[in-house]
């Protein structure tokens, strides 16, 4: 059974290999928060609450494209905003909502990074998933393979019902490496020999802690540093 962002027994003597894995872009070669925009739009039973999550995005993105608003920023206020769409969904509901989005990504899965997170596997290291996407979609989307911790946009609840007013937890950014390290926490890690792979600079960070960085089809920001820095490009 998968482990979500959980501390682990210690090992005896001998350091751990880690291989984290990035999601959108990635593990999965599209982007989910555009799958999840389009499953809501036209979602038979909730597509009307399409509309009042399009109002709130609207803002913080076009602040983005004017570059008055920082992409992080803009991030995180949007997939508050989707859960704010969502505002009167149990759990069992979301939980069911997410499980019909991953339906529709395992065919977008990256083969090759696939078969490589599949090779760590073989080889005892200990593979780690650190997105930005929501858990409950990442557990869903990921269940047939074999993740040990999986670290994500945790989802809140009170009396069993979403709980979208109190602030998320967005995890990117320089948030990634910190979430890893705790999960990590009593462990001795041979960063050196532990890779670690992402698509785009936001990634940087997480790249940085290992000494086999891997670039996946990466964007131009990040494949420019991963060609000046001889990082391996998939």
């Amino acid at each position: 059974m998968m482990e979500t962002a959980e501390k682990i027994e210690k090992p005896e003597l001998i350091a751990l290999r880690v291989a984290i894995f990035d999601f959108d872009g990635t593990l999965y070669s599209k982007e989910t928060f555009q799958l999840m925009m389009d499953h809501l739009k036209n979602h038979p039973e909730h597509s009307r609450r399409y509309r009042q999550f399009y109002r709130a995005i609207m803002p913080p993105y076009i602040g983005h494209k004017l570059k008055i608003y920082p992409e992080w920023k803009m991030r995180e206020r949007s997939v508050q905003a989707y859960l704010s769409a969502l505002e009167t969904f149990t759990q069992t509901e979301l939980e069911q909502y997410f499980g019909e989005i991953a339906e529709r990504m395992h065919d977008d899965m990256n083969p090759n990074v696939v078969e490589r997170l599949k090779k760590h596997v073989a080889n005892n290291d200990y593979v780690m998933l650190v997105s930005g996407a929501f858990t409950p979609l990442l557990h869903a989307v990921t269940e047939q393979l074999p993740i040990k911790t999986i670290i994500g946009t945790e989802i809140l609840y009170k009396n069993n019902i979403l709980d979208h007013r109190t602030p998320l937890s967005h995890i990117q950014g320089s948030l990634k490496t910190i979430k890893i390290k705790e999960a990590l926490e009593g462990w001795d890690i041979d960063w050196g020999n532990s890779y670690a792979y992402g698509d785009s600079f936001s990634d940087l960070p997480v790249l940085e802690l290992v000494g086999h960085p891997v670039a996946v089809q990466p964007k131009p920001k990040l494949r420019t540093v991963a060609e000046r820095r001889n990082w391996e490009i998939i």
